[in-house]
Protein backbone atom coordinates (compact mmCIF):
# COMPACT_ATOMS: atom_id res chain seq x y z
CA UNK A 1 0.00 0.00 0.00
CA UNK A 2 1.29 3.19 -0.82
CA UNK A 3 2.50 5.70 2.13
CA UNK A 4 0.33 8.23 3.11
CA UNK A 5 0.91 11.91 1.80
CA UNK A 6 2.60 14.52 4.36
CA UNK A 7 -0.14 16.33 6.21
CA UNK A 8 -2.83 13.37 5.77
CA UNK A 9 -6.04 14.30 8.11
CA UNK A 10 -5.49 10.49 9.46
CA UNK A 11 -1.50 10.41 9.76
CA UNK A 12 -1.17 9.50 13.43
CA UNK A 13 -3.74 6.69 13.75
CA UNK A 14 -3.04 3.10 13.06
CA UNK A 15 -5.33 0.13 13.42
CA UNK A 16 -4.72 -2.84 15.95
CA UNK A 17 -3.87 -6.41 15.57
CA UNK A 18 -6.87 -7.54 17.67
CA UNK A 19 -9.76 -5.72 15.81
CA UNK A 20 -11.70 -8.84 14.70
CA UNK A 21 -10.91 -10.09 18.30
CA UNK A 22 -12.76 -7.15 19.65
CA UNK A 23 -15.69 -7.03 17.13
CA UNK A 24 -18.79 -7.86 18.08
CA UNK A 25 -21.77 -9.38 15.90
CA UNK A 26 -25.52 -9.10 16.28
CA UNK A 27 -27.32 -12.54 15.94
CA UNK A 28 -27.77 -13.56 12.39
CA UNK A 29 -24.33 -11.60 11.56
CA UNK A 30 -21.52 -13.63 10.32
CA UNK A 31 -17.99 -11.82 10.89
CA UNK A 32 -16.19 -11.90 7.51
CA UNK A 33 -12.39 -12.80 8.04
CA UNK A 34 -10.13 -10.02 5.97
CA UNK A 35 -7.07 -10.36 5.96
CA UNK A 36 -5.11 -7.12 7.74
CA UNK A 37 -3.30 -4.84 5.18
CA UNK A 38 -0.30 -2.68 6.01
CA UNK A 39 -0.39 0.83 6.82
CA UNK A 40 2.30 3.33 6.19
CA UNK A 41 2.90 6.34 8.51
CA UNK A 42 4.48 9.42 7.54
CA UNK A 43 8.22 9.10 9.91
CA UNK A 44 7.41 10.41 13.53
CA UNK A 45 4.00 9.57 13.85
CA UNK A 46 2.95 7.86 16.64
CA UNK A 47 -0.67 5.85 17.00
CA UNK A 48 -3.07 7.17 19.60
CA UNK A 49 -5.94 5.64 21.43
CA UNK A 50 -9.08 7.02 22.44
CA UNK A 51 -8.45 6.91 26.55
CA UNK A 52 -11.37 6.71 28.88
CA UNK A 53 -11.70 9.77 31.20
CA UNK A 54 -10.35 9.10 34.90
CA UNK A 55 -13.85 8.74 36.08
CA UNK A 56 -15.37 6.60 33.54
CA UNK A 57 -12.09 4.91 33.61
CA UNK A 58 -12.86 4.27 37.63
CA UNK A 59 -16.51 3.97 36.65
CA UNK A 60 -15.69 0.84 34.36
CA UNK A 61 -13.40 -0.53 37.27
CA UNK A 62 -15.93 -0.49 40.12
CA UNK A 63 -19.23 -1.72 37.66
CA UNK A 64 -17.37 -2.58 34.59
CA UNK A 65 -18.62 -6.88 35.83
CA UNK A 66 -21.93 -5.70 37.56
CA UNK A 67 -23.00 -4.47 33.74
CA UNK A 68 -21.10 -6.38 31.71
CA UNK A 69 -22.85 -9.90 33.54
CA UNK A 70 -26.62 -8.19 32.61
CA UNK A 71 -25.85 -6.22 29.50
CA UNK A 72 -27.85 -8.09 26.68
CA UNK A 73 -27.39 -6.03 24.01
CA UNK A 74 -29.12 -3.22 23.26
CA UNK A 75 -28.71 -1.91 19.53
CA UNK A 76 -30.54 1.43 20.04
CA UNK A 77 -27.95 2.82 22.33
CA UNK A 78 -25.49 1.53 20.03
CA UNK A 79 -26.42 3.66 17.08
CA UNK A 80 -27.10 6.69 18.74
CA UNK A 81 -22.88 6.06 20.72
CA UNK A 82 -21.98 5.82 17.22
CA UNK A 83 -24.06 8.94 15.47
CA UNK A 84 -23.32 11.24 18.68
CA UNK A 85 -19.47 10.30 17.92
CA UNK A 86 -19.29 8.97 21.11
CA UNK A 87 -16.19 6.87 21.77
CA UNK A 88 -17.11 4.44 24.46
CA UNK A 89 -18.81 0.80 24.38
CA UNK A 90 -22.16 0.12 25.71
CA UNK A 91 -21.36 -1.17 28.37
CA UNK A 92 -18.93 1.70 29.03
CA UNK A 93 -21.64 4.24 29.10
CA UNK A 94 -24.01 2.13 31.07
CA UNK A 95 -21.06 1.75 33.71
CA UNK A 96 -20.32 5.67 33.80
CA UNK A 97 -24.07 5.84 33.90
CA UNK A 98 -24.63 3.94 37.02
CA UNK A 99 -22.10 5.01 38.85
CA UNK A 100 -23.11 9.11 38.70
CA UNK A 101 -26.32 7.79 39.63
CA UNK A 102 -25.29 5.83 42.50
CA UNK A 103 -22.91 8.55 43.50
CA UNK A 104 -25.84 11.39 42.94
CA UNK A 105 -28.16 9.42 45.03
CA UNK A 106 -25.90 8.92 48.01
CA UNK A 107 -25.00 12.78 48.25
CA UNK A 108 -28.72 13.68 47.88
CA UNK A 109 -30.01 11.24 50.16
CA UNK A 110 -27.22 12.34 52.65
CA UNK A 111 -28.40 15.68 52.52
CA UNK A 112 -31.75 15.56 52.25
CA UNK A 113 -31.60 13.85 55.58
CA UNK A 114 -29.53 16.02 57.38
CA UNK A 115 -32.00 18.95 56.09
CA UNK A 116 -34.64 17.29 57.45
CA UNK A 117 -33.11 16.67 60.47
CA UNK A 118 -32.54 20.58 60.41
CA UNK A 119 -35.72 21.40 59.89
CA UNK A 120 -37.55 19.03 62.68
CA UNK A 121 -34.93 20.61 64.97
CA UNK A 122 -36.19 23.99 64.52
CA UNK A 123 -40.04 22.83 64.89
CA UNK A 124 -40.58 23.44 61.16
CA UNK A 125 -44.23 21.39 60.49
CA UNK A 126 -44.42 18.19 59.45
CA UNK A 127 -45.09 18.58 55.60
CA UNK A 128 -42.09 20.96 55.27
CA UNK A 129 -39.81 18.18 57.05
CA UNK A 130 -41.11 15.38 54.71
CA UNK A 131 -41.71 17.52 51.13
CA UNK A 132 -38.29 19.63 51.05
CA UNK A 133 -35.76 16.88 51.44
CA UNK A 134 -37.81 14.31 49.58
CA UNK A 135 -37.74 17.15 46.83
CA UNK A 136 -33.96 17.25 47.27
CA UNK A 137 -33.69 13.96 47.25
CA UNK A 138 -35.97 12.61 44.45
CA UNK A 139 -35.03 15.54 41.33
CA UNK A 140 -31.65 15.01 41.63
CA UNK A 141 -31.50 11.34 40.89
CA UNK A 142 -34.45 12.10 38.79
CA UNK A 143 -32.81 14.38 36.64
CA UNK A 144 -29.50 12.24 36.63
CA UNK A 145 -31.27 9.15 35.26
CA UNK A 146 -33.32 10.84 32.24
CA UNK A 147 -29.96 12.19 31.29
CA UNK A 148 -28.06 9.30 31.31
CA UNK A 149 -30.82 6.78 30.53
CA UNK A 150 -33.40 8.84 29.48
CA UNK A 151 -37.24 8.15 30.34
CA UNK A 152 -39.65 6.23 28.05
CA UNK A 153 -41.08 8.09 25.20
CA UNK A 154 -40.19 11.56 26.95
CA UNK A 155 -36.24 11.02 26.32
CA UNK A 156 -33.17 8.69 25.01
CA UNK A 157 -30.59 9.66 27.30
CA UNK A 158 -27.32 11.66 26.41
CA UNK A 159 -25.97 10.03 23.20
CA UNK A 160 -29.39 10.57 21.70
CA UNK A 161 -29.56 14.09 22.33
CA UNK A 162 -26.01 14.75 21.25
CA UNK A 163 -26.96 12.87 17.78
CA UNK A 164 -29.90 14.98 17.63
CA UNK A 165 -27.33 18.10 18.15
CA UNK A 166 -24.85 17.17 15.81
CA UNK A 167 -27.77 15.98 13.42
CA UNK A 168 -29.04 20.04 13.55
CA UNK A 169 -25.67 21.09 12.99
CA UNK A 170 -25.00 18.95 9.75
CA UNK A 171 -28.44 20.30 8.56
CA UNK A 172 -27.28 23.69 9.08
CA UNK A 173 -24.23 23.48 7.22
CA UNK A 174 -25.04 20.86 4.34
CA UNK A 175 -25.69 23.94 2.11
CA UNK A 176 -22.37 25.37 2.39
CA UNK A 177 -20.81 21.43 2.02
CA UNK A 178 -22.31 20.30 -1.27
CA UNK A 179 -21.11 24.13 -2.76
CA UNK A 180 -17.63 22.54 -1.94
CA UNK A 181 -18.58 19.27 -3.15
CA UNK A 182 -20.34 20.25 -6.31
CA UNK A 183 -16.63 22.44 -6.96
CA UNK A 184 -14.74 19.84 -6.56
CA UNK A 185 -17.02 17.22 -9.30
CA UNK A 186 -16.93 19.66 -11.40
CA UNK A 187 -12.96 19.47 -11.65
CA UNK A 188 -13.62 15.82 -11.95
CA UNK A 189 -12.10 15.02 -8.94
CA UNK A 190 -12.83 11.31 -7.56
CA UNK A 191 -15.30 11.00 -5.02
CA UNK A 192 -12.70 9.30 -2.41
CA UNK A 193 -10.36 12.60 -2.57
CA UNK A 194 -13.47 14.93 -2.48
CA UNK A 195 -14.38 13.59 1.01
CA UNK A 196 -10.70 13.56 1.94
CA UNK A 197 -10.58 16.77 0.84
CA UNK A 198 -14.07 17.74 2.50
CA UNK A 199 -12.54 16.34 5.78
CA UNK A 200 -9.82 18.73 5.94
CA UNK A 201 -12.26 21.68 6.58
CA UNK A 202 -13.31 22.67 9.54
CA UNK A 203 -16.04 25.69 8.49
CA UNK A 204 -17.91 22.58 8.26
CA UNK A 205 -18.05 21.31 11.25
CA UNK A 206 -19.90 17.75 12.05
CA UNK A 207 -20.03 17.46 8.01
CA UNK A 208 -16.09 17.70 8.08
CA UNK A 209 -16.13 14.75 10.92
CA UNK A 210 -18.45 12.35 8.73
CA UNK A 211 -16.08 12.56 5.89
CA UNK A 212 -13.27 12.18 8.19
CA UNK A 213 -14.84 8.58 9.10
CA UNK A 214 -15.11 7.93 5.37
CA UNK A 215 -11.90 8.81 4.24
CA UNK A 216 -10.69 6.42 7.95
CA UNK A 217 -12.86 3.78 6.57
CA UNK A 218 -11.13 3.81 2.95
CA UNK A 219 -7.60 4.65 3.88
CA UNK A 220 -7.06 2.89 7.30
CA UNK A 221 -9.79 -0.08 7.21
CA UNK A 222 -9.25 -0.85 3.59
CA UNK A 223 -12.94 -0.74 2.07
CA UNK A 224 -14.05 0.65 -0.99
CA UNK A 225 -15.54 4.13 -1.13
CA UNK A 226 -19.07 2.97 -2.06
CA UNK A 227 -18.97 0.55 1.42
CA UNK A 228 -17.79 3.63 3.38
CA UNK A 229 -20.52 5.77 1.97
CA UNK A 230 -23.01 3.01 2.98
CA UNK A 231 -21.58 2.73 6.49
CA UNK A 232 -21.58 6.82 6.65
CA UNK A 233 -25.84 6.41 5.71
CA UNK A 234 -26.36 4.28 8.31
CA UNK A 235 -24.32 6.44 11.35
CA UNK A 236 -25.11 10.00 10.30
CA UNK A 237 -27.61 11.32 12.44
CA UNK A 238 -28.76 13.91 9.81
CA UNK A 239 -31.96 12.97 7.68
CA UNK A 240 -30.23 15.45 4.67
CA UNK A 241 -27.35 14.07 4.91
CA UNK A 242 -28.38 10.75 4.98
CA UNK A 243 -30.51 11.27 2.08
CA UNK A 244 -27.57 13.15 0.13
CA UNK A 245 -25.24 9.91 0.78
CA UNK A 246 -27.85 7.33 -0.65
CA UNK A 247 -27.91 9.29 -3.48
CA UNK A 248 -24.61 8.73 -3.93
CA UNK A 249 -24.87 4.94 -3.60
CA UNK A 250 -27.79 4.33 -5.99
CA UNK A 251 -25.81 6.98 -8.78
CA UNK A 252 -22.89 5.43 -9.26
CA UNK A 253 -24.32 1.64 -8.70
CA UNK A 254 -26.71 2.64 -11.44
CA UNK A 255 -24.19 3.87 -13.98
CA UNK A 256 -25.21 7.78 -13.56
CA UNK A 257 -22.81 10.77 -13.37
CA UNK A 258 -21.71 12.15 -10.03
CA UNK A 259 -21.49 15.70 -10.79
CA UNK A 260 -24.22 16.42 -12.59
CA UNK A 261 -25.99 14.70 -8.93
CA UNK A 262 -24.25 16.98 -6.80
CA UNK A 263 -25.21 20.25 -8.67
CA UNK A 264 -28.95 19.44 -8.54
CA UNK A 265 -28.19 18.24 -4.93
CA UNK A 266 -26.57 21.62 -4.09
CA UNK A 267 -29.28 23.84 -5.99
CA UNK A 268 -32.24 21.73 -4.23
CA UNK A 269 -30.69 22.69 -0.62
CA UNK A 270 -29.98 25.67 -1.25
CA UNK A 271 -33.82 26.31 -2.32
CA UNK A 272 -34.74 24.70 1.11
CA UNK A 273 -32.82 26.84 2.94
CA UNK A 274 -34.64 30.08 1.83
CA UNK A 275 -37.39 28.43 2.43
CA UNK A 276 -36.72 27.77 5.92
CA UNK A 277 -35.13 30.93 5.84
CA UNK A 278 -38.76 32.28 5.19
CA UNK A 279 -40.68 30.01 7.56
CA UNK A 280 -38.31 31.86 10.45
CA UNK A 281 -38.63 34.74 9.45
CA UNK A 282 -42.41 34.64 9.35
CA UNK A 283 -42.51 32.91 13.13
CA UNK A 284 -40.26 36.02 14.03
CA UNK A 285 -42.36 38.04 12.84
CA UNK A 286 -45.21 36.91 14.80
CA UNK A 287 -43.41 36.28 17.81
CA UNK A 288 -42.81 40.10 17.34
CA UNK A 289 -46.13 40.94 17.82
CA UNK A 290 -47.15 38.58 20.30
CA UNK A 291 -44.51 40.14 22.54
CA UNK A 292 -45.32 43.81 21.94
CA UNK A 293 -49.10 42.47 22.86
CA UNK A 294 -48.71 40.37 25.92
CA UNK A 295 -45.48 41.45 27.45
CA UNK A 296 -45.78 44.93 26.92
CA UNK A 297 -49.17 45.96 26.05
CA UNK A 298 -51.15 43.52 28.61
CA UNK A 299 -49.18 44.14 31.41
CA UNK A 300 -49.02 48.07 30.87
CA UNK A 301 -52.84 47.96 31.06
CA UNK A 302 -53.44 45.46 34.35
CA UNK A 303 -50.87 46.94 36.13
CA UNK A 304 -52.64 50.45 35.72
CA UNK A 305 -56.17 48.77 36.58
CA UNK A 306 -54.54 47.16 39.51
CA UNK A 307 -53.04 50.17 40.69
CA UNK A 308 -56.55 52.52 40.82
CA UNK A 309 -58.38 49.30 42.37
CA UNK A 310 -55.82 49.12 44.77
CA UNK A 311 -56.76 52.82 45.58
CA UNK A 312 -60.14 53.16 45.43
CA UNK A 313 -60.58 49.84 47.42
CA UNK A 314 -61.60 49.84 50.56
CA UNK A 315 -61.61 45.97 51.70
CA UNK A 316 -59.81 44.29 49.40
CA UNK A 317 -56.30 46.77 48.69
CA UNK A 318 -54.22 44.41 50.47
CA UNK A 319 -55.14 41.98 48.37
CA UNK A 320 -54.78 43.81 44.74
CA UNK A 321 -51.72 45.09 46.14
CA UNK A 322 -49.73 41.71 46.46
CA UNK A 323 -51.63 40.54 43.14
CA UNK A 324 -50.03 43.62 41.90
CA UNK A 325 -46.62 42.83 43.28
CA UNK A 326 -46.87 39.34 41.65
CA UNK A 327 -47.53 39.96 38.34
CA UNK A 328 -44.55 42.56 38.43
CA UNK A 329 -42.13 40.55 40.56
CA UNK A 330 -42.86 36.89 38.49
CA UNK A 331 -45.82 37.58 35.67
CA UNK A 332 -43.61 39.87 33.47
CA UNK A 333 -40.05 38.43 33.93
CA UNK A 334 -41.30 35.26 33.36
CA UNK A 335 -43.26 36.07 30.16
CA UNK A 336 -39.89 38.50 28.86
CA UNK A 337 -37.57 35.14 29.73
CA UNK A 338 -40.14 32.77 27.68
CA UNK A 339 -39.68 34.62 24.90
CA UNK A 340 -36.26 35.56 25.13
CA UNK A 341 -35.43 31.66 25.38
CA UNK A 342 -37.88 30.60 22.19
CA UNK A 343 -35.79 33.51 20.11
CA UNK A 344 -32.49 31.82 21.78
CA UNK A 345 -33.58 28.61 20.84
CA UNK A 346 -34.06 29.37 17.18
CA UNK A 347 -30.93 31.01 16.71
CA UNK A 348 -29.03 27.83 17.88
CA UNK A 349 -31.02 25.76 15.47
CA UNK A 350 -30.09 28.43 13.09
Amino acid sequence: MRPLAEGASFDTLTTRRTLQKTKRTRPGEELAVRPHHQVMLPKGSKPVTVPLTPFQAMSWRVMGKFVTSRYEGNEELEENLLRAHMRLRPEEYIAWGWMSLAIISGICVTFGVVLGMLLFVMAWPLLYVILFPLMIIVLPILFTRMVFFGLSRLYRGMPAGRAKKRGKIIDAKITGSMSFISAMASADVPIDVIFKELSRQPIYKEIAKEAEWITRDTELLGVDILTAVRRAVNRTPSTKFQDFLQGVVTTSTSGGQLKPYFLVKAEQFEKEDKLDMRKKMETLGMLAESFVTVVVAFPLFLVVIMAIMAVISKTGSGFVTTLLFAVVGLMIPMSQFGFIFVIWNMEQEA
